[in-house]
């Protein structure tokens, strides 16, 4: 059977029962019945129910439930419930989040479900794309995205923009022949796909394939089933996990086997060990990443940065390497007119001014530069439409950029087109490499010519020079292209532009033109580029730019925003083994004339040399990359649903600044994770230190289980989970951290501060058995010293300077904290309910004793940063 390319018009007709008059309204119906609507389908949902499970998928987690349900089975609900609270509100957090993520990627979808223009019942009509059926005619001009698979009709100097489907960058030039043979997608020249662009010329083509059955959803069908990668946190944070649950769960074991070998109660011990194994793990870690995470997410939103997945707020932060495309992420993604030479003479346009040698001047004075915009608007398909409220200029992007610079500096396009008005018209096509206009002026006819510069001076016997017309010499033609040469060496793109007087009788044609002058334009970096790009700098992270445009453009952007290094071409990266490249790929910073197959690679090579990467995309082939990266960012504006789909991070805005904004906060979340673990584990070991200590020498337990884990709930949950709202200072003045543990560099104060804590609580104790103090005074001064040491203790946590320095009310959340924490602490000793815990109040003596030891953490961790400073600075 023949490929629909293969088919022609009228075996099209037959086999969709349509005609030249579109389908009518009936079948339309009846048609949208039988095929679904023209939507790509996530066949993949992720439904309430896997939301919230996906939730739990943690080692830590698990233990947190074991140690919630040996709570429950020993008769303690209220440390089960406290633990099986904090674990739903993890799971809260991290659902309500990632729904709401999701929530935002439709909506935006909905913001951009295109129009398209249809033929039914022989008459021309609007409808949404997403009722597009099998059998609809429908029209298209430069500027319309194309929503289904179409086999062209008829058309004039056709040309879409592939990208999002094929990767090529340059424009396809499309007709309507049937073709002979088979032939691969990328020869398939009558046909136009789903999340293409229209970026010249017309056309009318017949729907052949919506929704899933469109090259285009096939691909995203076949995408769905790859795995997602684990974000560096998630890894950290697994292997850190096991760590502390092997740790603690053999200490637990040993604090049990001592304790029956000592004749201890075997309940009692029991009820020991789940303590101290419930008040040694830190179960408050889910739920203050989540926190973490959701702040972060909160912040990152506001800066035009939609989190998919939680961790993958911490994992931005870790990047050692941002690869990022260049068009639209790193530049304006739209035409701007830098240079015009005219006169023999190079012109620079600076917002609406005109200078020349660096000084303004008054164009209108200059004749050669005002007829060459009057030309460019004269000669020009663009049009000025209202799309979505907004009105916006639709066409190719050079000619909306021609149309513009002279807007901006002062041509009215209205009236001018008023006083020429057209006549007949010669389309640009891909050989002749120009376009013509013929209009009437002033009684006259006259034909405005602009196209490559060479291909205007071909045809051109004389130019405009010096306010007068003269004719053409060869010196005078060589200087004029080594003019437009001089424009090129620059990365611009250049037009040239002519113009002559036709006879009335005259057959229209492009000979003997008149050549006016040459226009130079670039997509500009932003603005605001080349700061992010140095931020990048000092933070450590290597921006690397891959690019389908050619390697003089790539240059030239790269030295603009500071982008320096090497620069390969797709052709010399194809002849590199993975040796070559892995051993080459830290000098080069440019990838020019880039495949998304290429981009893959690059990723995968990344990655093996130990970098963690983040990648940018928005086609449906930059897909593999995106789901292979560390962390996969796609663009919001230009971006295919099927890589949005895939991505941890979304860029509404499609700009690379905003993923610097999202580093910062990525590295500021990380580091309060840190903090918070630390404290954690530096204040926690000394229990079971102390637990021990008892056991082996035969004393009396110094804390009875439910006394632990009040100790657990009160000093560690509030105060730690306020350490999110530390303000981080200079996040991108240091280097990534490559750390494959989340102790990685804390393990040595985590010892001292732990063994510190040991000794206040051992000191204590011996005290108070000298004395001959009752146990039950014993134990409560013990828990009131430990709980008081660790609500000071969390301030010198906050920061490597001292506390004088970042103020002890910068974080007014720590400070409610803290205060929160000691009222429920002293509820509880002035109260019938310490009797629930075998506390007994304590008086002002008591009072007296214990602050000291208290005191002693903090004051001897911030006269230790004191020193260590002085330290420093003396060596």
């Amino acid at each position: 059977m023949k490929e629909v390319y293969q088919q022609s018009i009228k075996e099209i007709y037959k086999n969709l029962n349509s005609s030249s008059n579109g389908l009518s309204q009936e079948k339309a119906k009846s048609n949208l019945s039988k095929y679904g609507r023209n939507i790509i389908k996530k066949r993949k949902k992720l439904r309430f129910l896997k939301i919230l499970l996906s939730q739990f998928n943690s080692f830590l987690i698990y233990i947190l439930i074991v140690a919630a349900a040996a709570s429950f089975f020993i008769g303690h609900q209220i440390d089960g419930f406290v633990i099986s609270a904090i674990v739903l509100l993890n799971a809260g957090i991290g659902f309500f989040q990632q729904f709401k993520a999701e929530k935002s990627i439709q909506d935006l979808r909905k913001l951009m479900i295109p129009k398209s223009r249809v033929v039914r019942d022989g008459i021309q009509r609007e409808i949404s794309s997403q009722d597009l059926v099998p059998g609809d005619i429908i029209i298209l001009e430069a500027g319309d995205k194309i929503s289904a698979d179409c086999r062209i009709i008829e058309q004039e100097n056709l040309e879409v923009n592939e990208a999002p489907l094929t990767g090529e960058s340059i424009s396809v030039s499309k007709n309507s022949n049937a073709i002979d043979l088979k032939v691969p997608l990328a020869e398939q020249k009558n046909l136009v796909f789903t999340g293409t662009q229209v970026v010249r010329g017309t056309a009318k083509a017949i729907v052949i394939q919506t929704g899933m059955n469109t090259i285009f959803g096939k691909i995203a069908e076949n995408l769905q089933g790859i795995k997602e990668v684990k974000t560096p946190i998630e890894k950290r944070l697994d292997k850190f996990s096991k760590q502390i649950g092997f740790i603690v769960l053999g200490i637990v074991a040993i604090i049990l086997i001592l304790g029956v070998l000592e004749k201890f109660d075997l309940a009692e011990m029991f009820l020991t060990s789940i303590a101290l194994a419930v008040s040694a793990i830190p179960e408050g870690l889910p739920a203050v990443l989540a926190i973490s995470f959701a702040i972060s997410s909160l912040l990152m939103s506001k800066k035009n940065v939609i989190i998919r997945r939680l961790p993958a707020v911490e994992a931005l932060g870790s990047v050692t390497v941002i690869a990022t495309d260049k068009t639209g992420t790193l530049t304006e993604e739209k035409m701007t007119i830098q240079e015009f030479f005219a006169n023999n003479q190079f012109y620079k346009k600076e917002n609406k001014h005109i200078l020349l040698n660096n000084l303004k001047t008054n164009f209108n004075s200059q004749k050669e530069l005002l007829e060459l915009l009057k030309i460019s608007v004269l000669c020009n398909n663009s049009r000025f439409e209202k799309i979505n409220n907004k009105y916006e200029f639709l066409g190719d992007p050079t000619e909306i950029a021609l149309v513009e610079a002279a807007l901006d500096l002062g041509i009215n396009k209205k009236q001018l087109i008023e006083k020429f008005p057209s006549l007949d018209k010669l389309e640009f096509d891909s050989q002749r490499k120009m376009m013509s206009v013929l209009r009437k002026a002033e009684g006259k006819l006259k034909l405005f010519s602009k196209g490559a510069p060479n291909k205007i001076l071909e045809k051109s016997k004389y130019e405009l020079i010096n306010g007068r017309v003269a004719k053409l010499t060869e010196f005078r033609r060589r200087e004029i292209i080594n003019a437009s040469k001089k424009m090129e060496s620059k990365a611009l793109r250049t037009l040239g532009f002519g113009y002559k007087f036709l006879d009335s009788k005259e057959k229209l044609n492009e000979e003997e033109l008149i050549f006016v002058g040459i226009s130079g334009m670039i997509d500009p970096p932003r603005k605001e580029i080349k700061k992010a790009i140095q931020e990048c700098e000092s933070a450590g992270i290597s921006v690397k730019m891959i690019t389908g445009d050619s390697p003089l453009t790539a240059k030239a952007i790269g030295e603009q925003i500071g982008i320096k290094g090497n620069i390969i071409t797709e052709m010399e990266l194809k002849k590199m083994t993975d040796q070559e490249l892995t051993k080459k790929i830290s000098s080069i910073s440019i990838f020019a004339r880039m495949t998304p197959e290429q981009k893959l690679r690059i990723t995968k090579i990344l990655q093996d040399s130990g970098e963690i990467v983040a990648i940018t995309g928005d086609g449906i082939n930059d897909v593999l990359a995106l789901k292979s990266a560390d962390v996969g960012i796609a663009m919001g504006k230009r971006g295919t649903d099927v890589a949005r789909d895939v991505s941890d991070i979304v860029l509404l805005d499609d700009n690379f600044s905003s993923i610097v904004e999202g580093v910062k906060e990525g590295r500021k979340t990380y580091d309060n994770i840190k903090k918070f673990t630390k404290y954690l584990l530096a204040v926690n070991f000394s229990e079971i230190a102390l637990v021990l200590y008892a056991l082996v020498l035969g004393f009396p337990l110094p804390l009875l289980p439910l006394q632990i884990l009040w100790m657990n709930l009160v000093s560690d949950s509030f105060p730690s989970m306020s350490l999110v709202f530390e303000k981080q200072e200079d996040v991108m003045k240091t280097k990534p951290r490559k750390e494959k543990s989340i102790l990685s560099g804390t393990f040595t104060y985590i010892i001292l501060a732990g063994i510190f804590a040991f000794l206040v609580e051992l000191i204590l104790f011996q005290f108070c058995l000298n004395k001959g103090f009752e146990i039950e005074l014993t134990r409560t001064l013990i828990l009131t010293t430990a709980i008081i040491y660790e609500l000071l203790f969390v301030y010198t946590i906050r920061s490597k300077k001292p506390i004088f320095k970042i103020g002890i009310f910068s974080n007014k959340w720590l400070n409610y904290a803290v205060i929160f924490s000691l009222a429920l602490h002293l509820i509880l000793l002035y109260t019938p309910l310490g009797n629930i815990f075998n506390l007994v109040p304590l008086t002002l003596n008591h009072w007296l004793l214990i602050l000291p030891f208290a005191f002693s953490g903090l004051i001897i961790f911030e006269l230790a940063k004191y020193f260590l400073k002085l330290k420093k600075f003396k060596n």
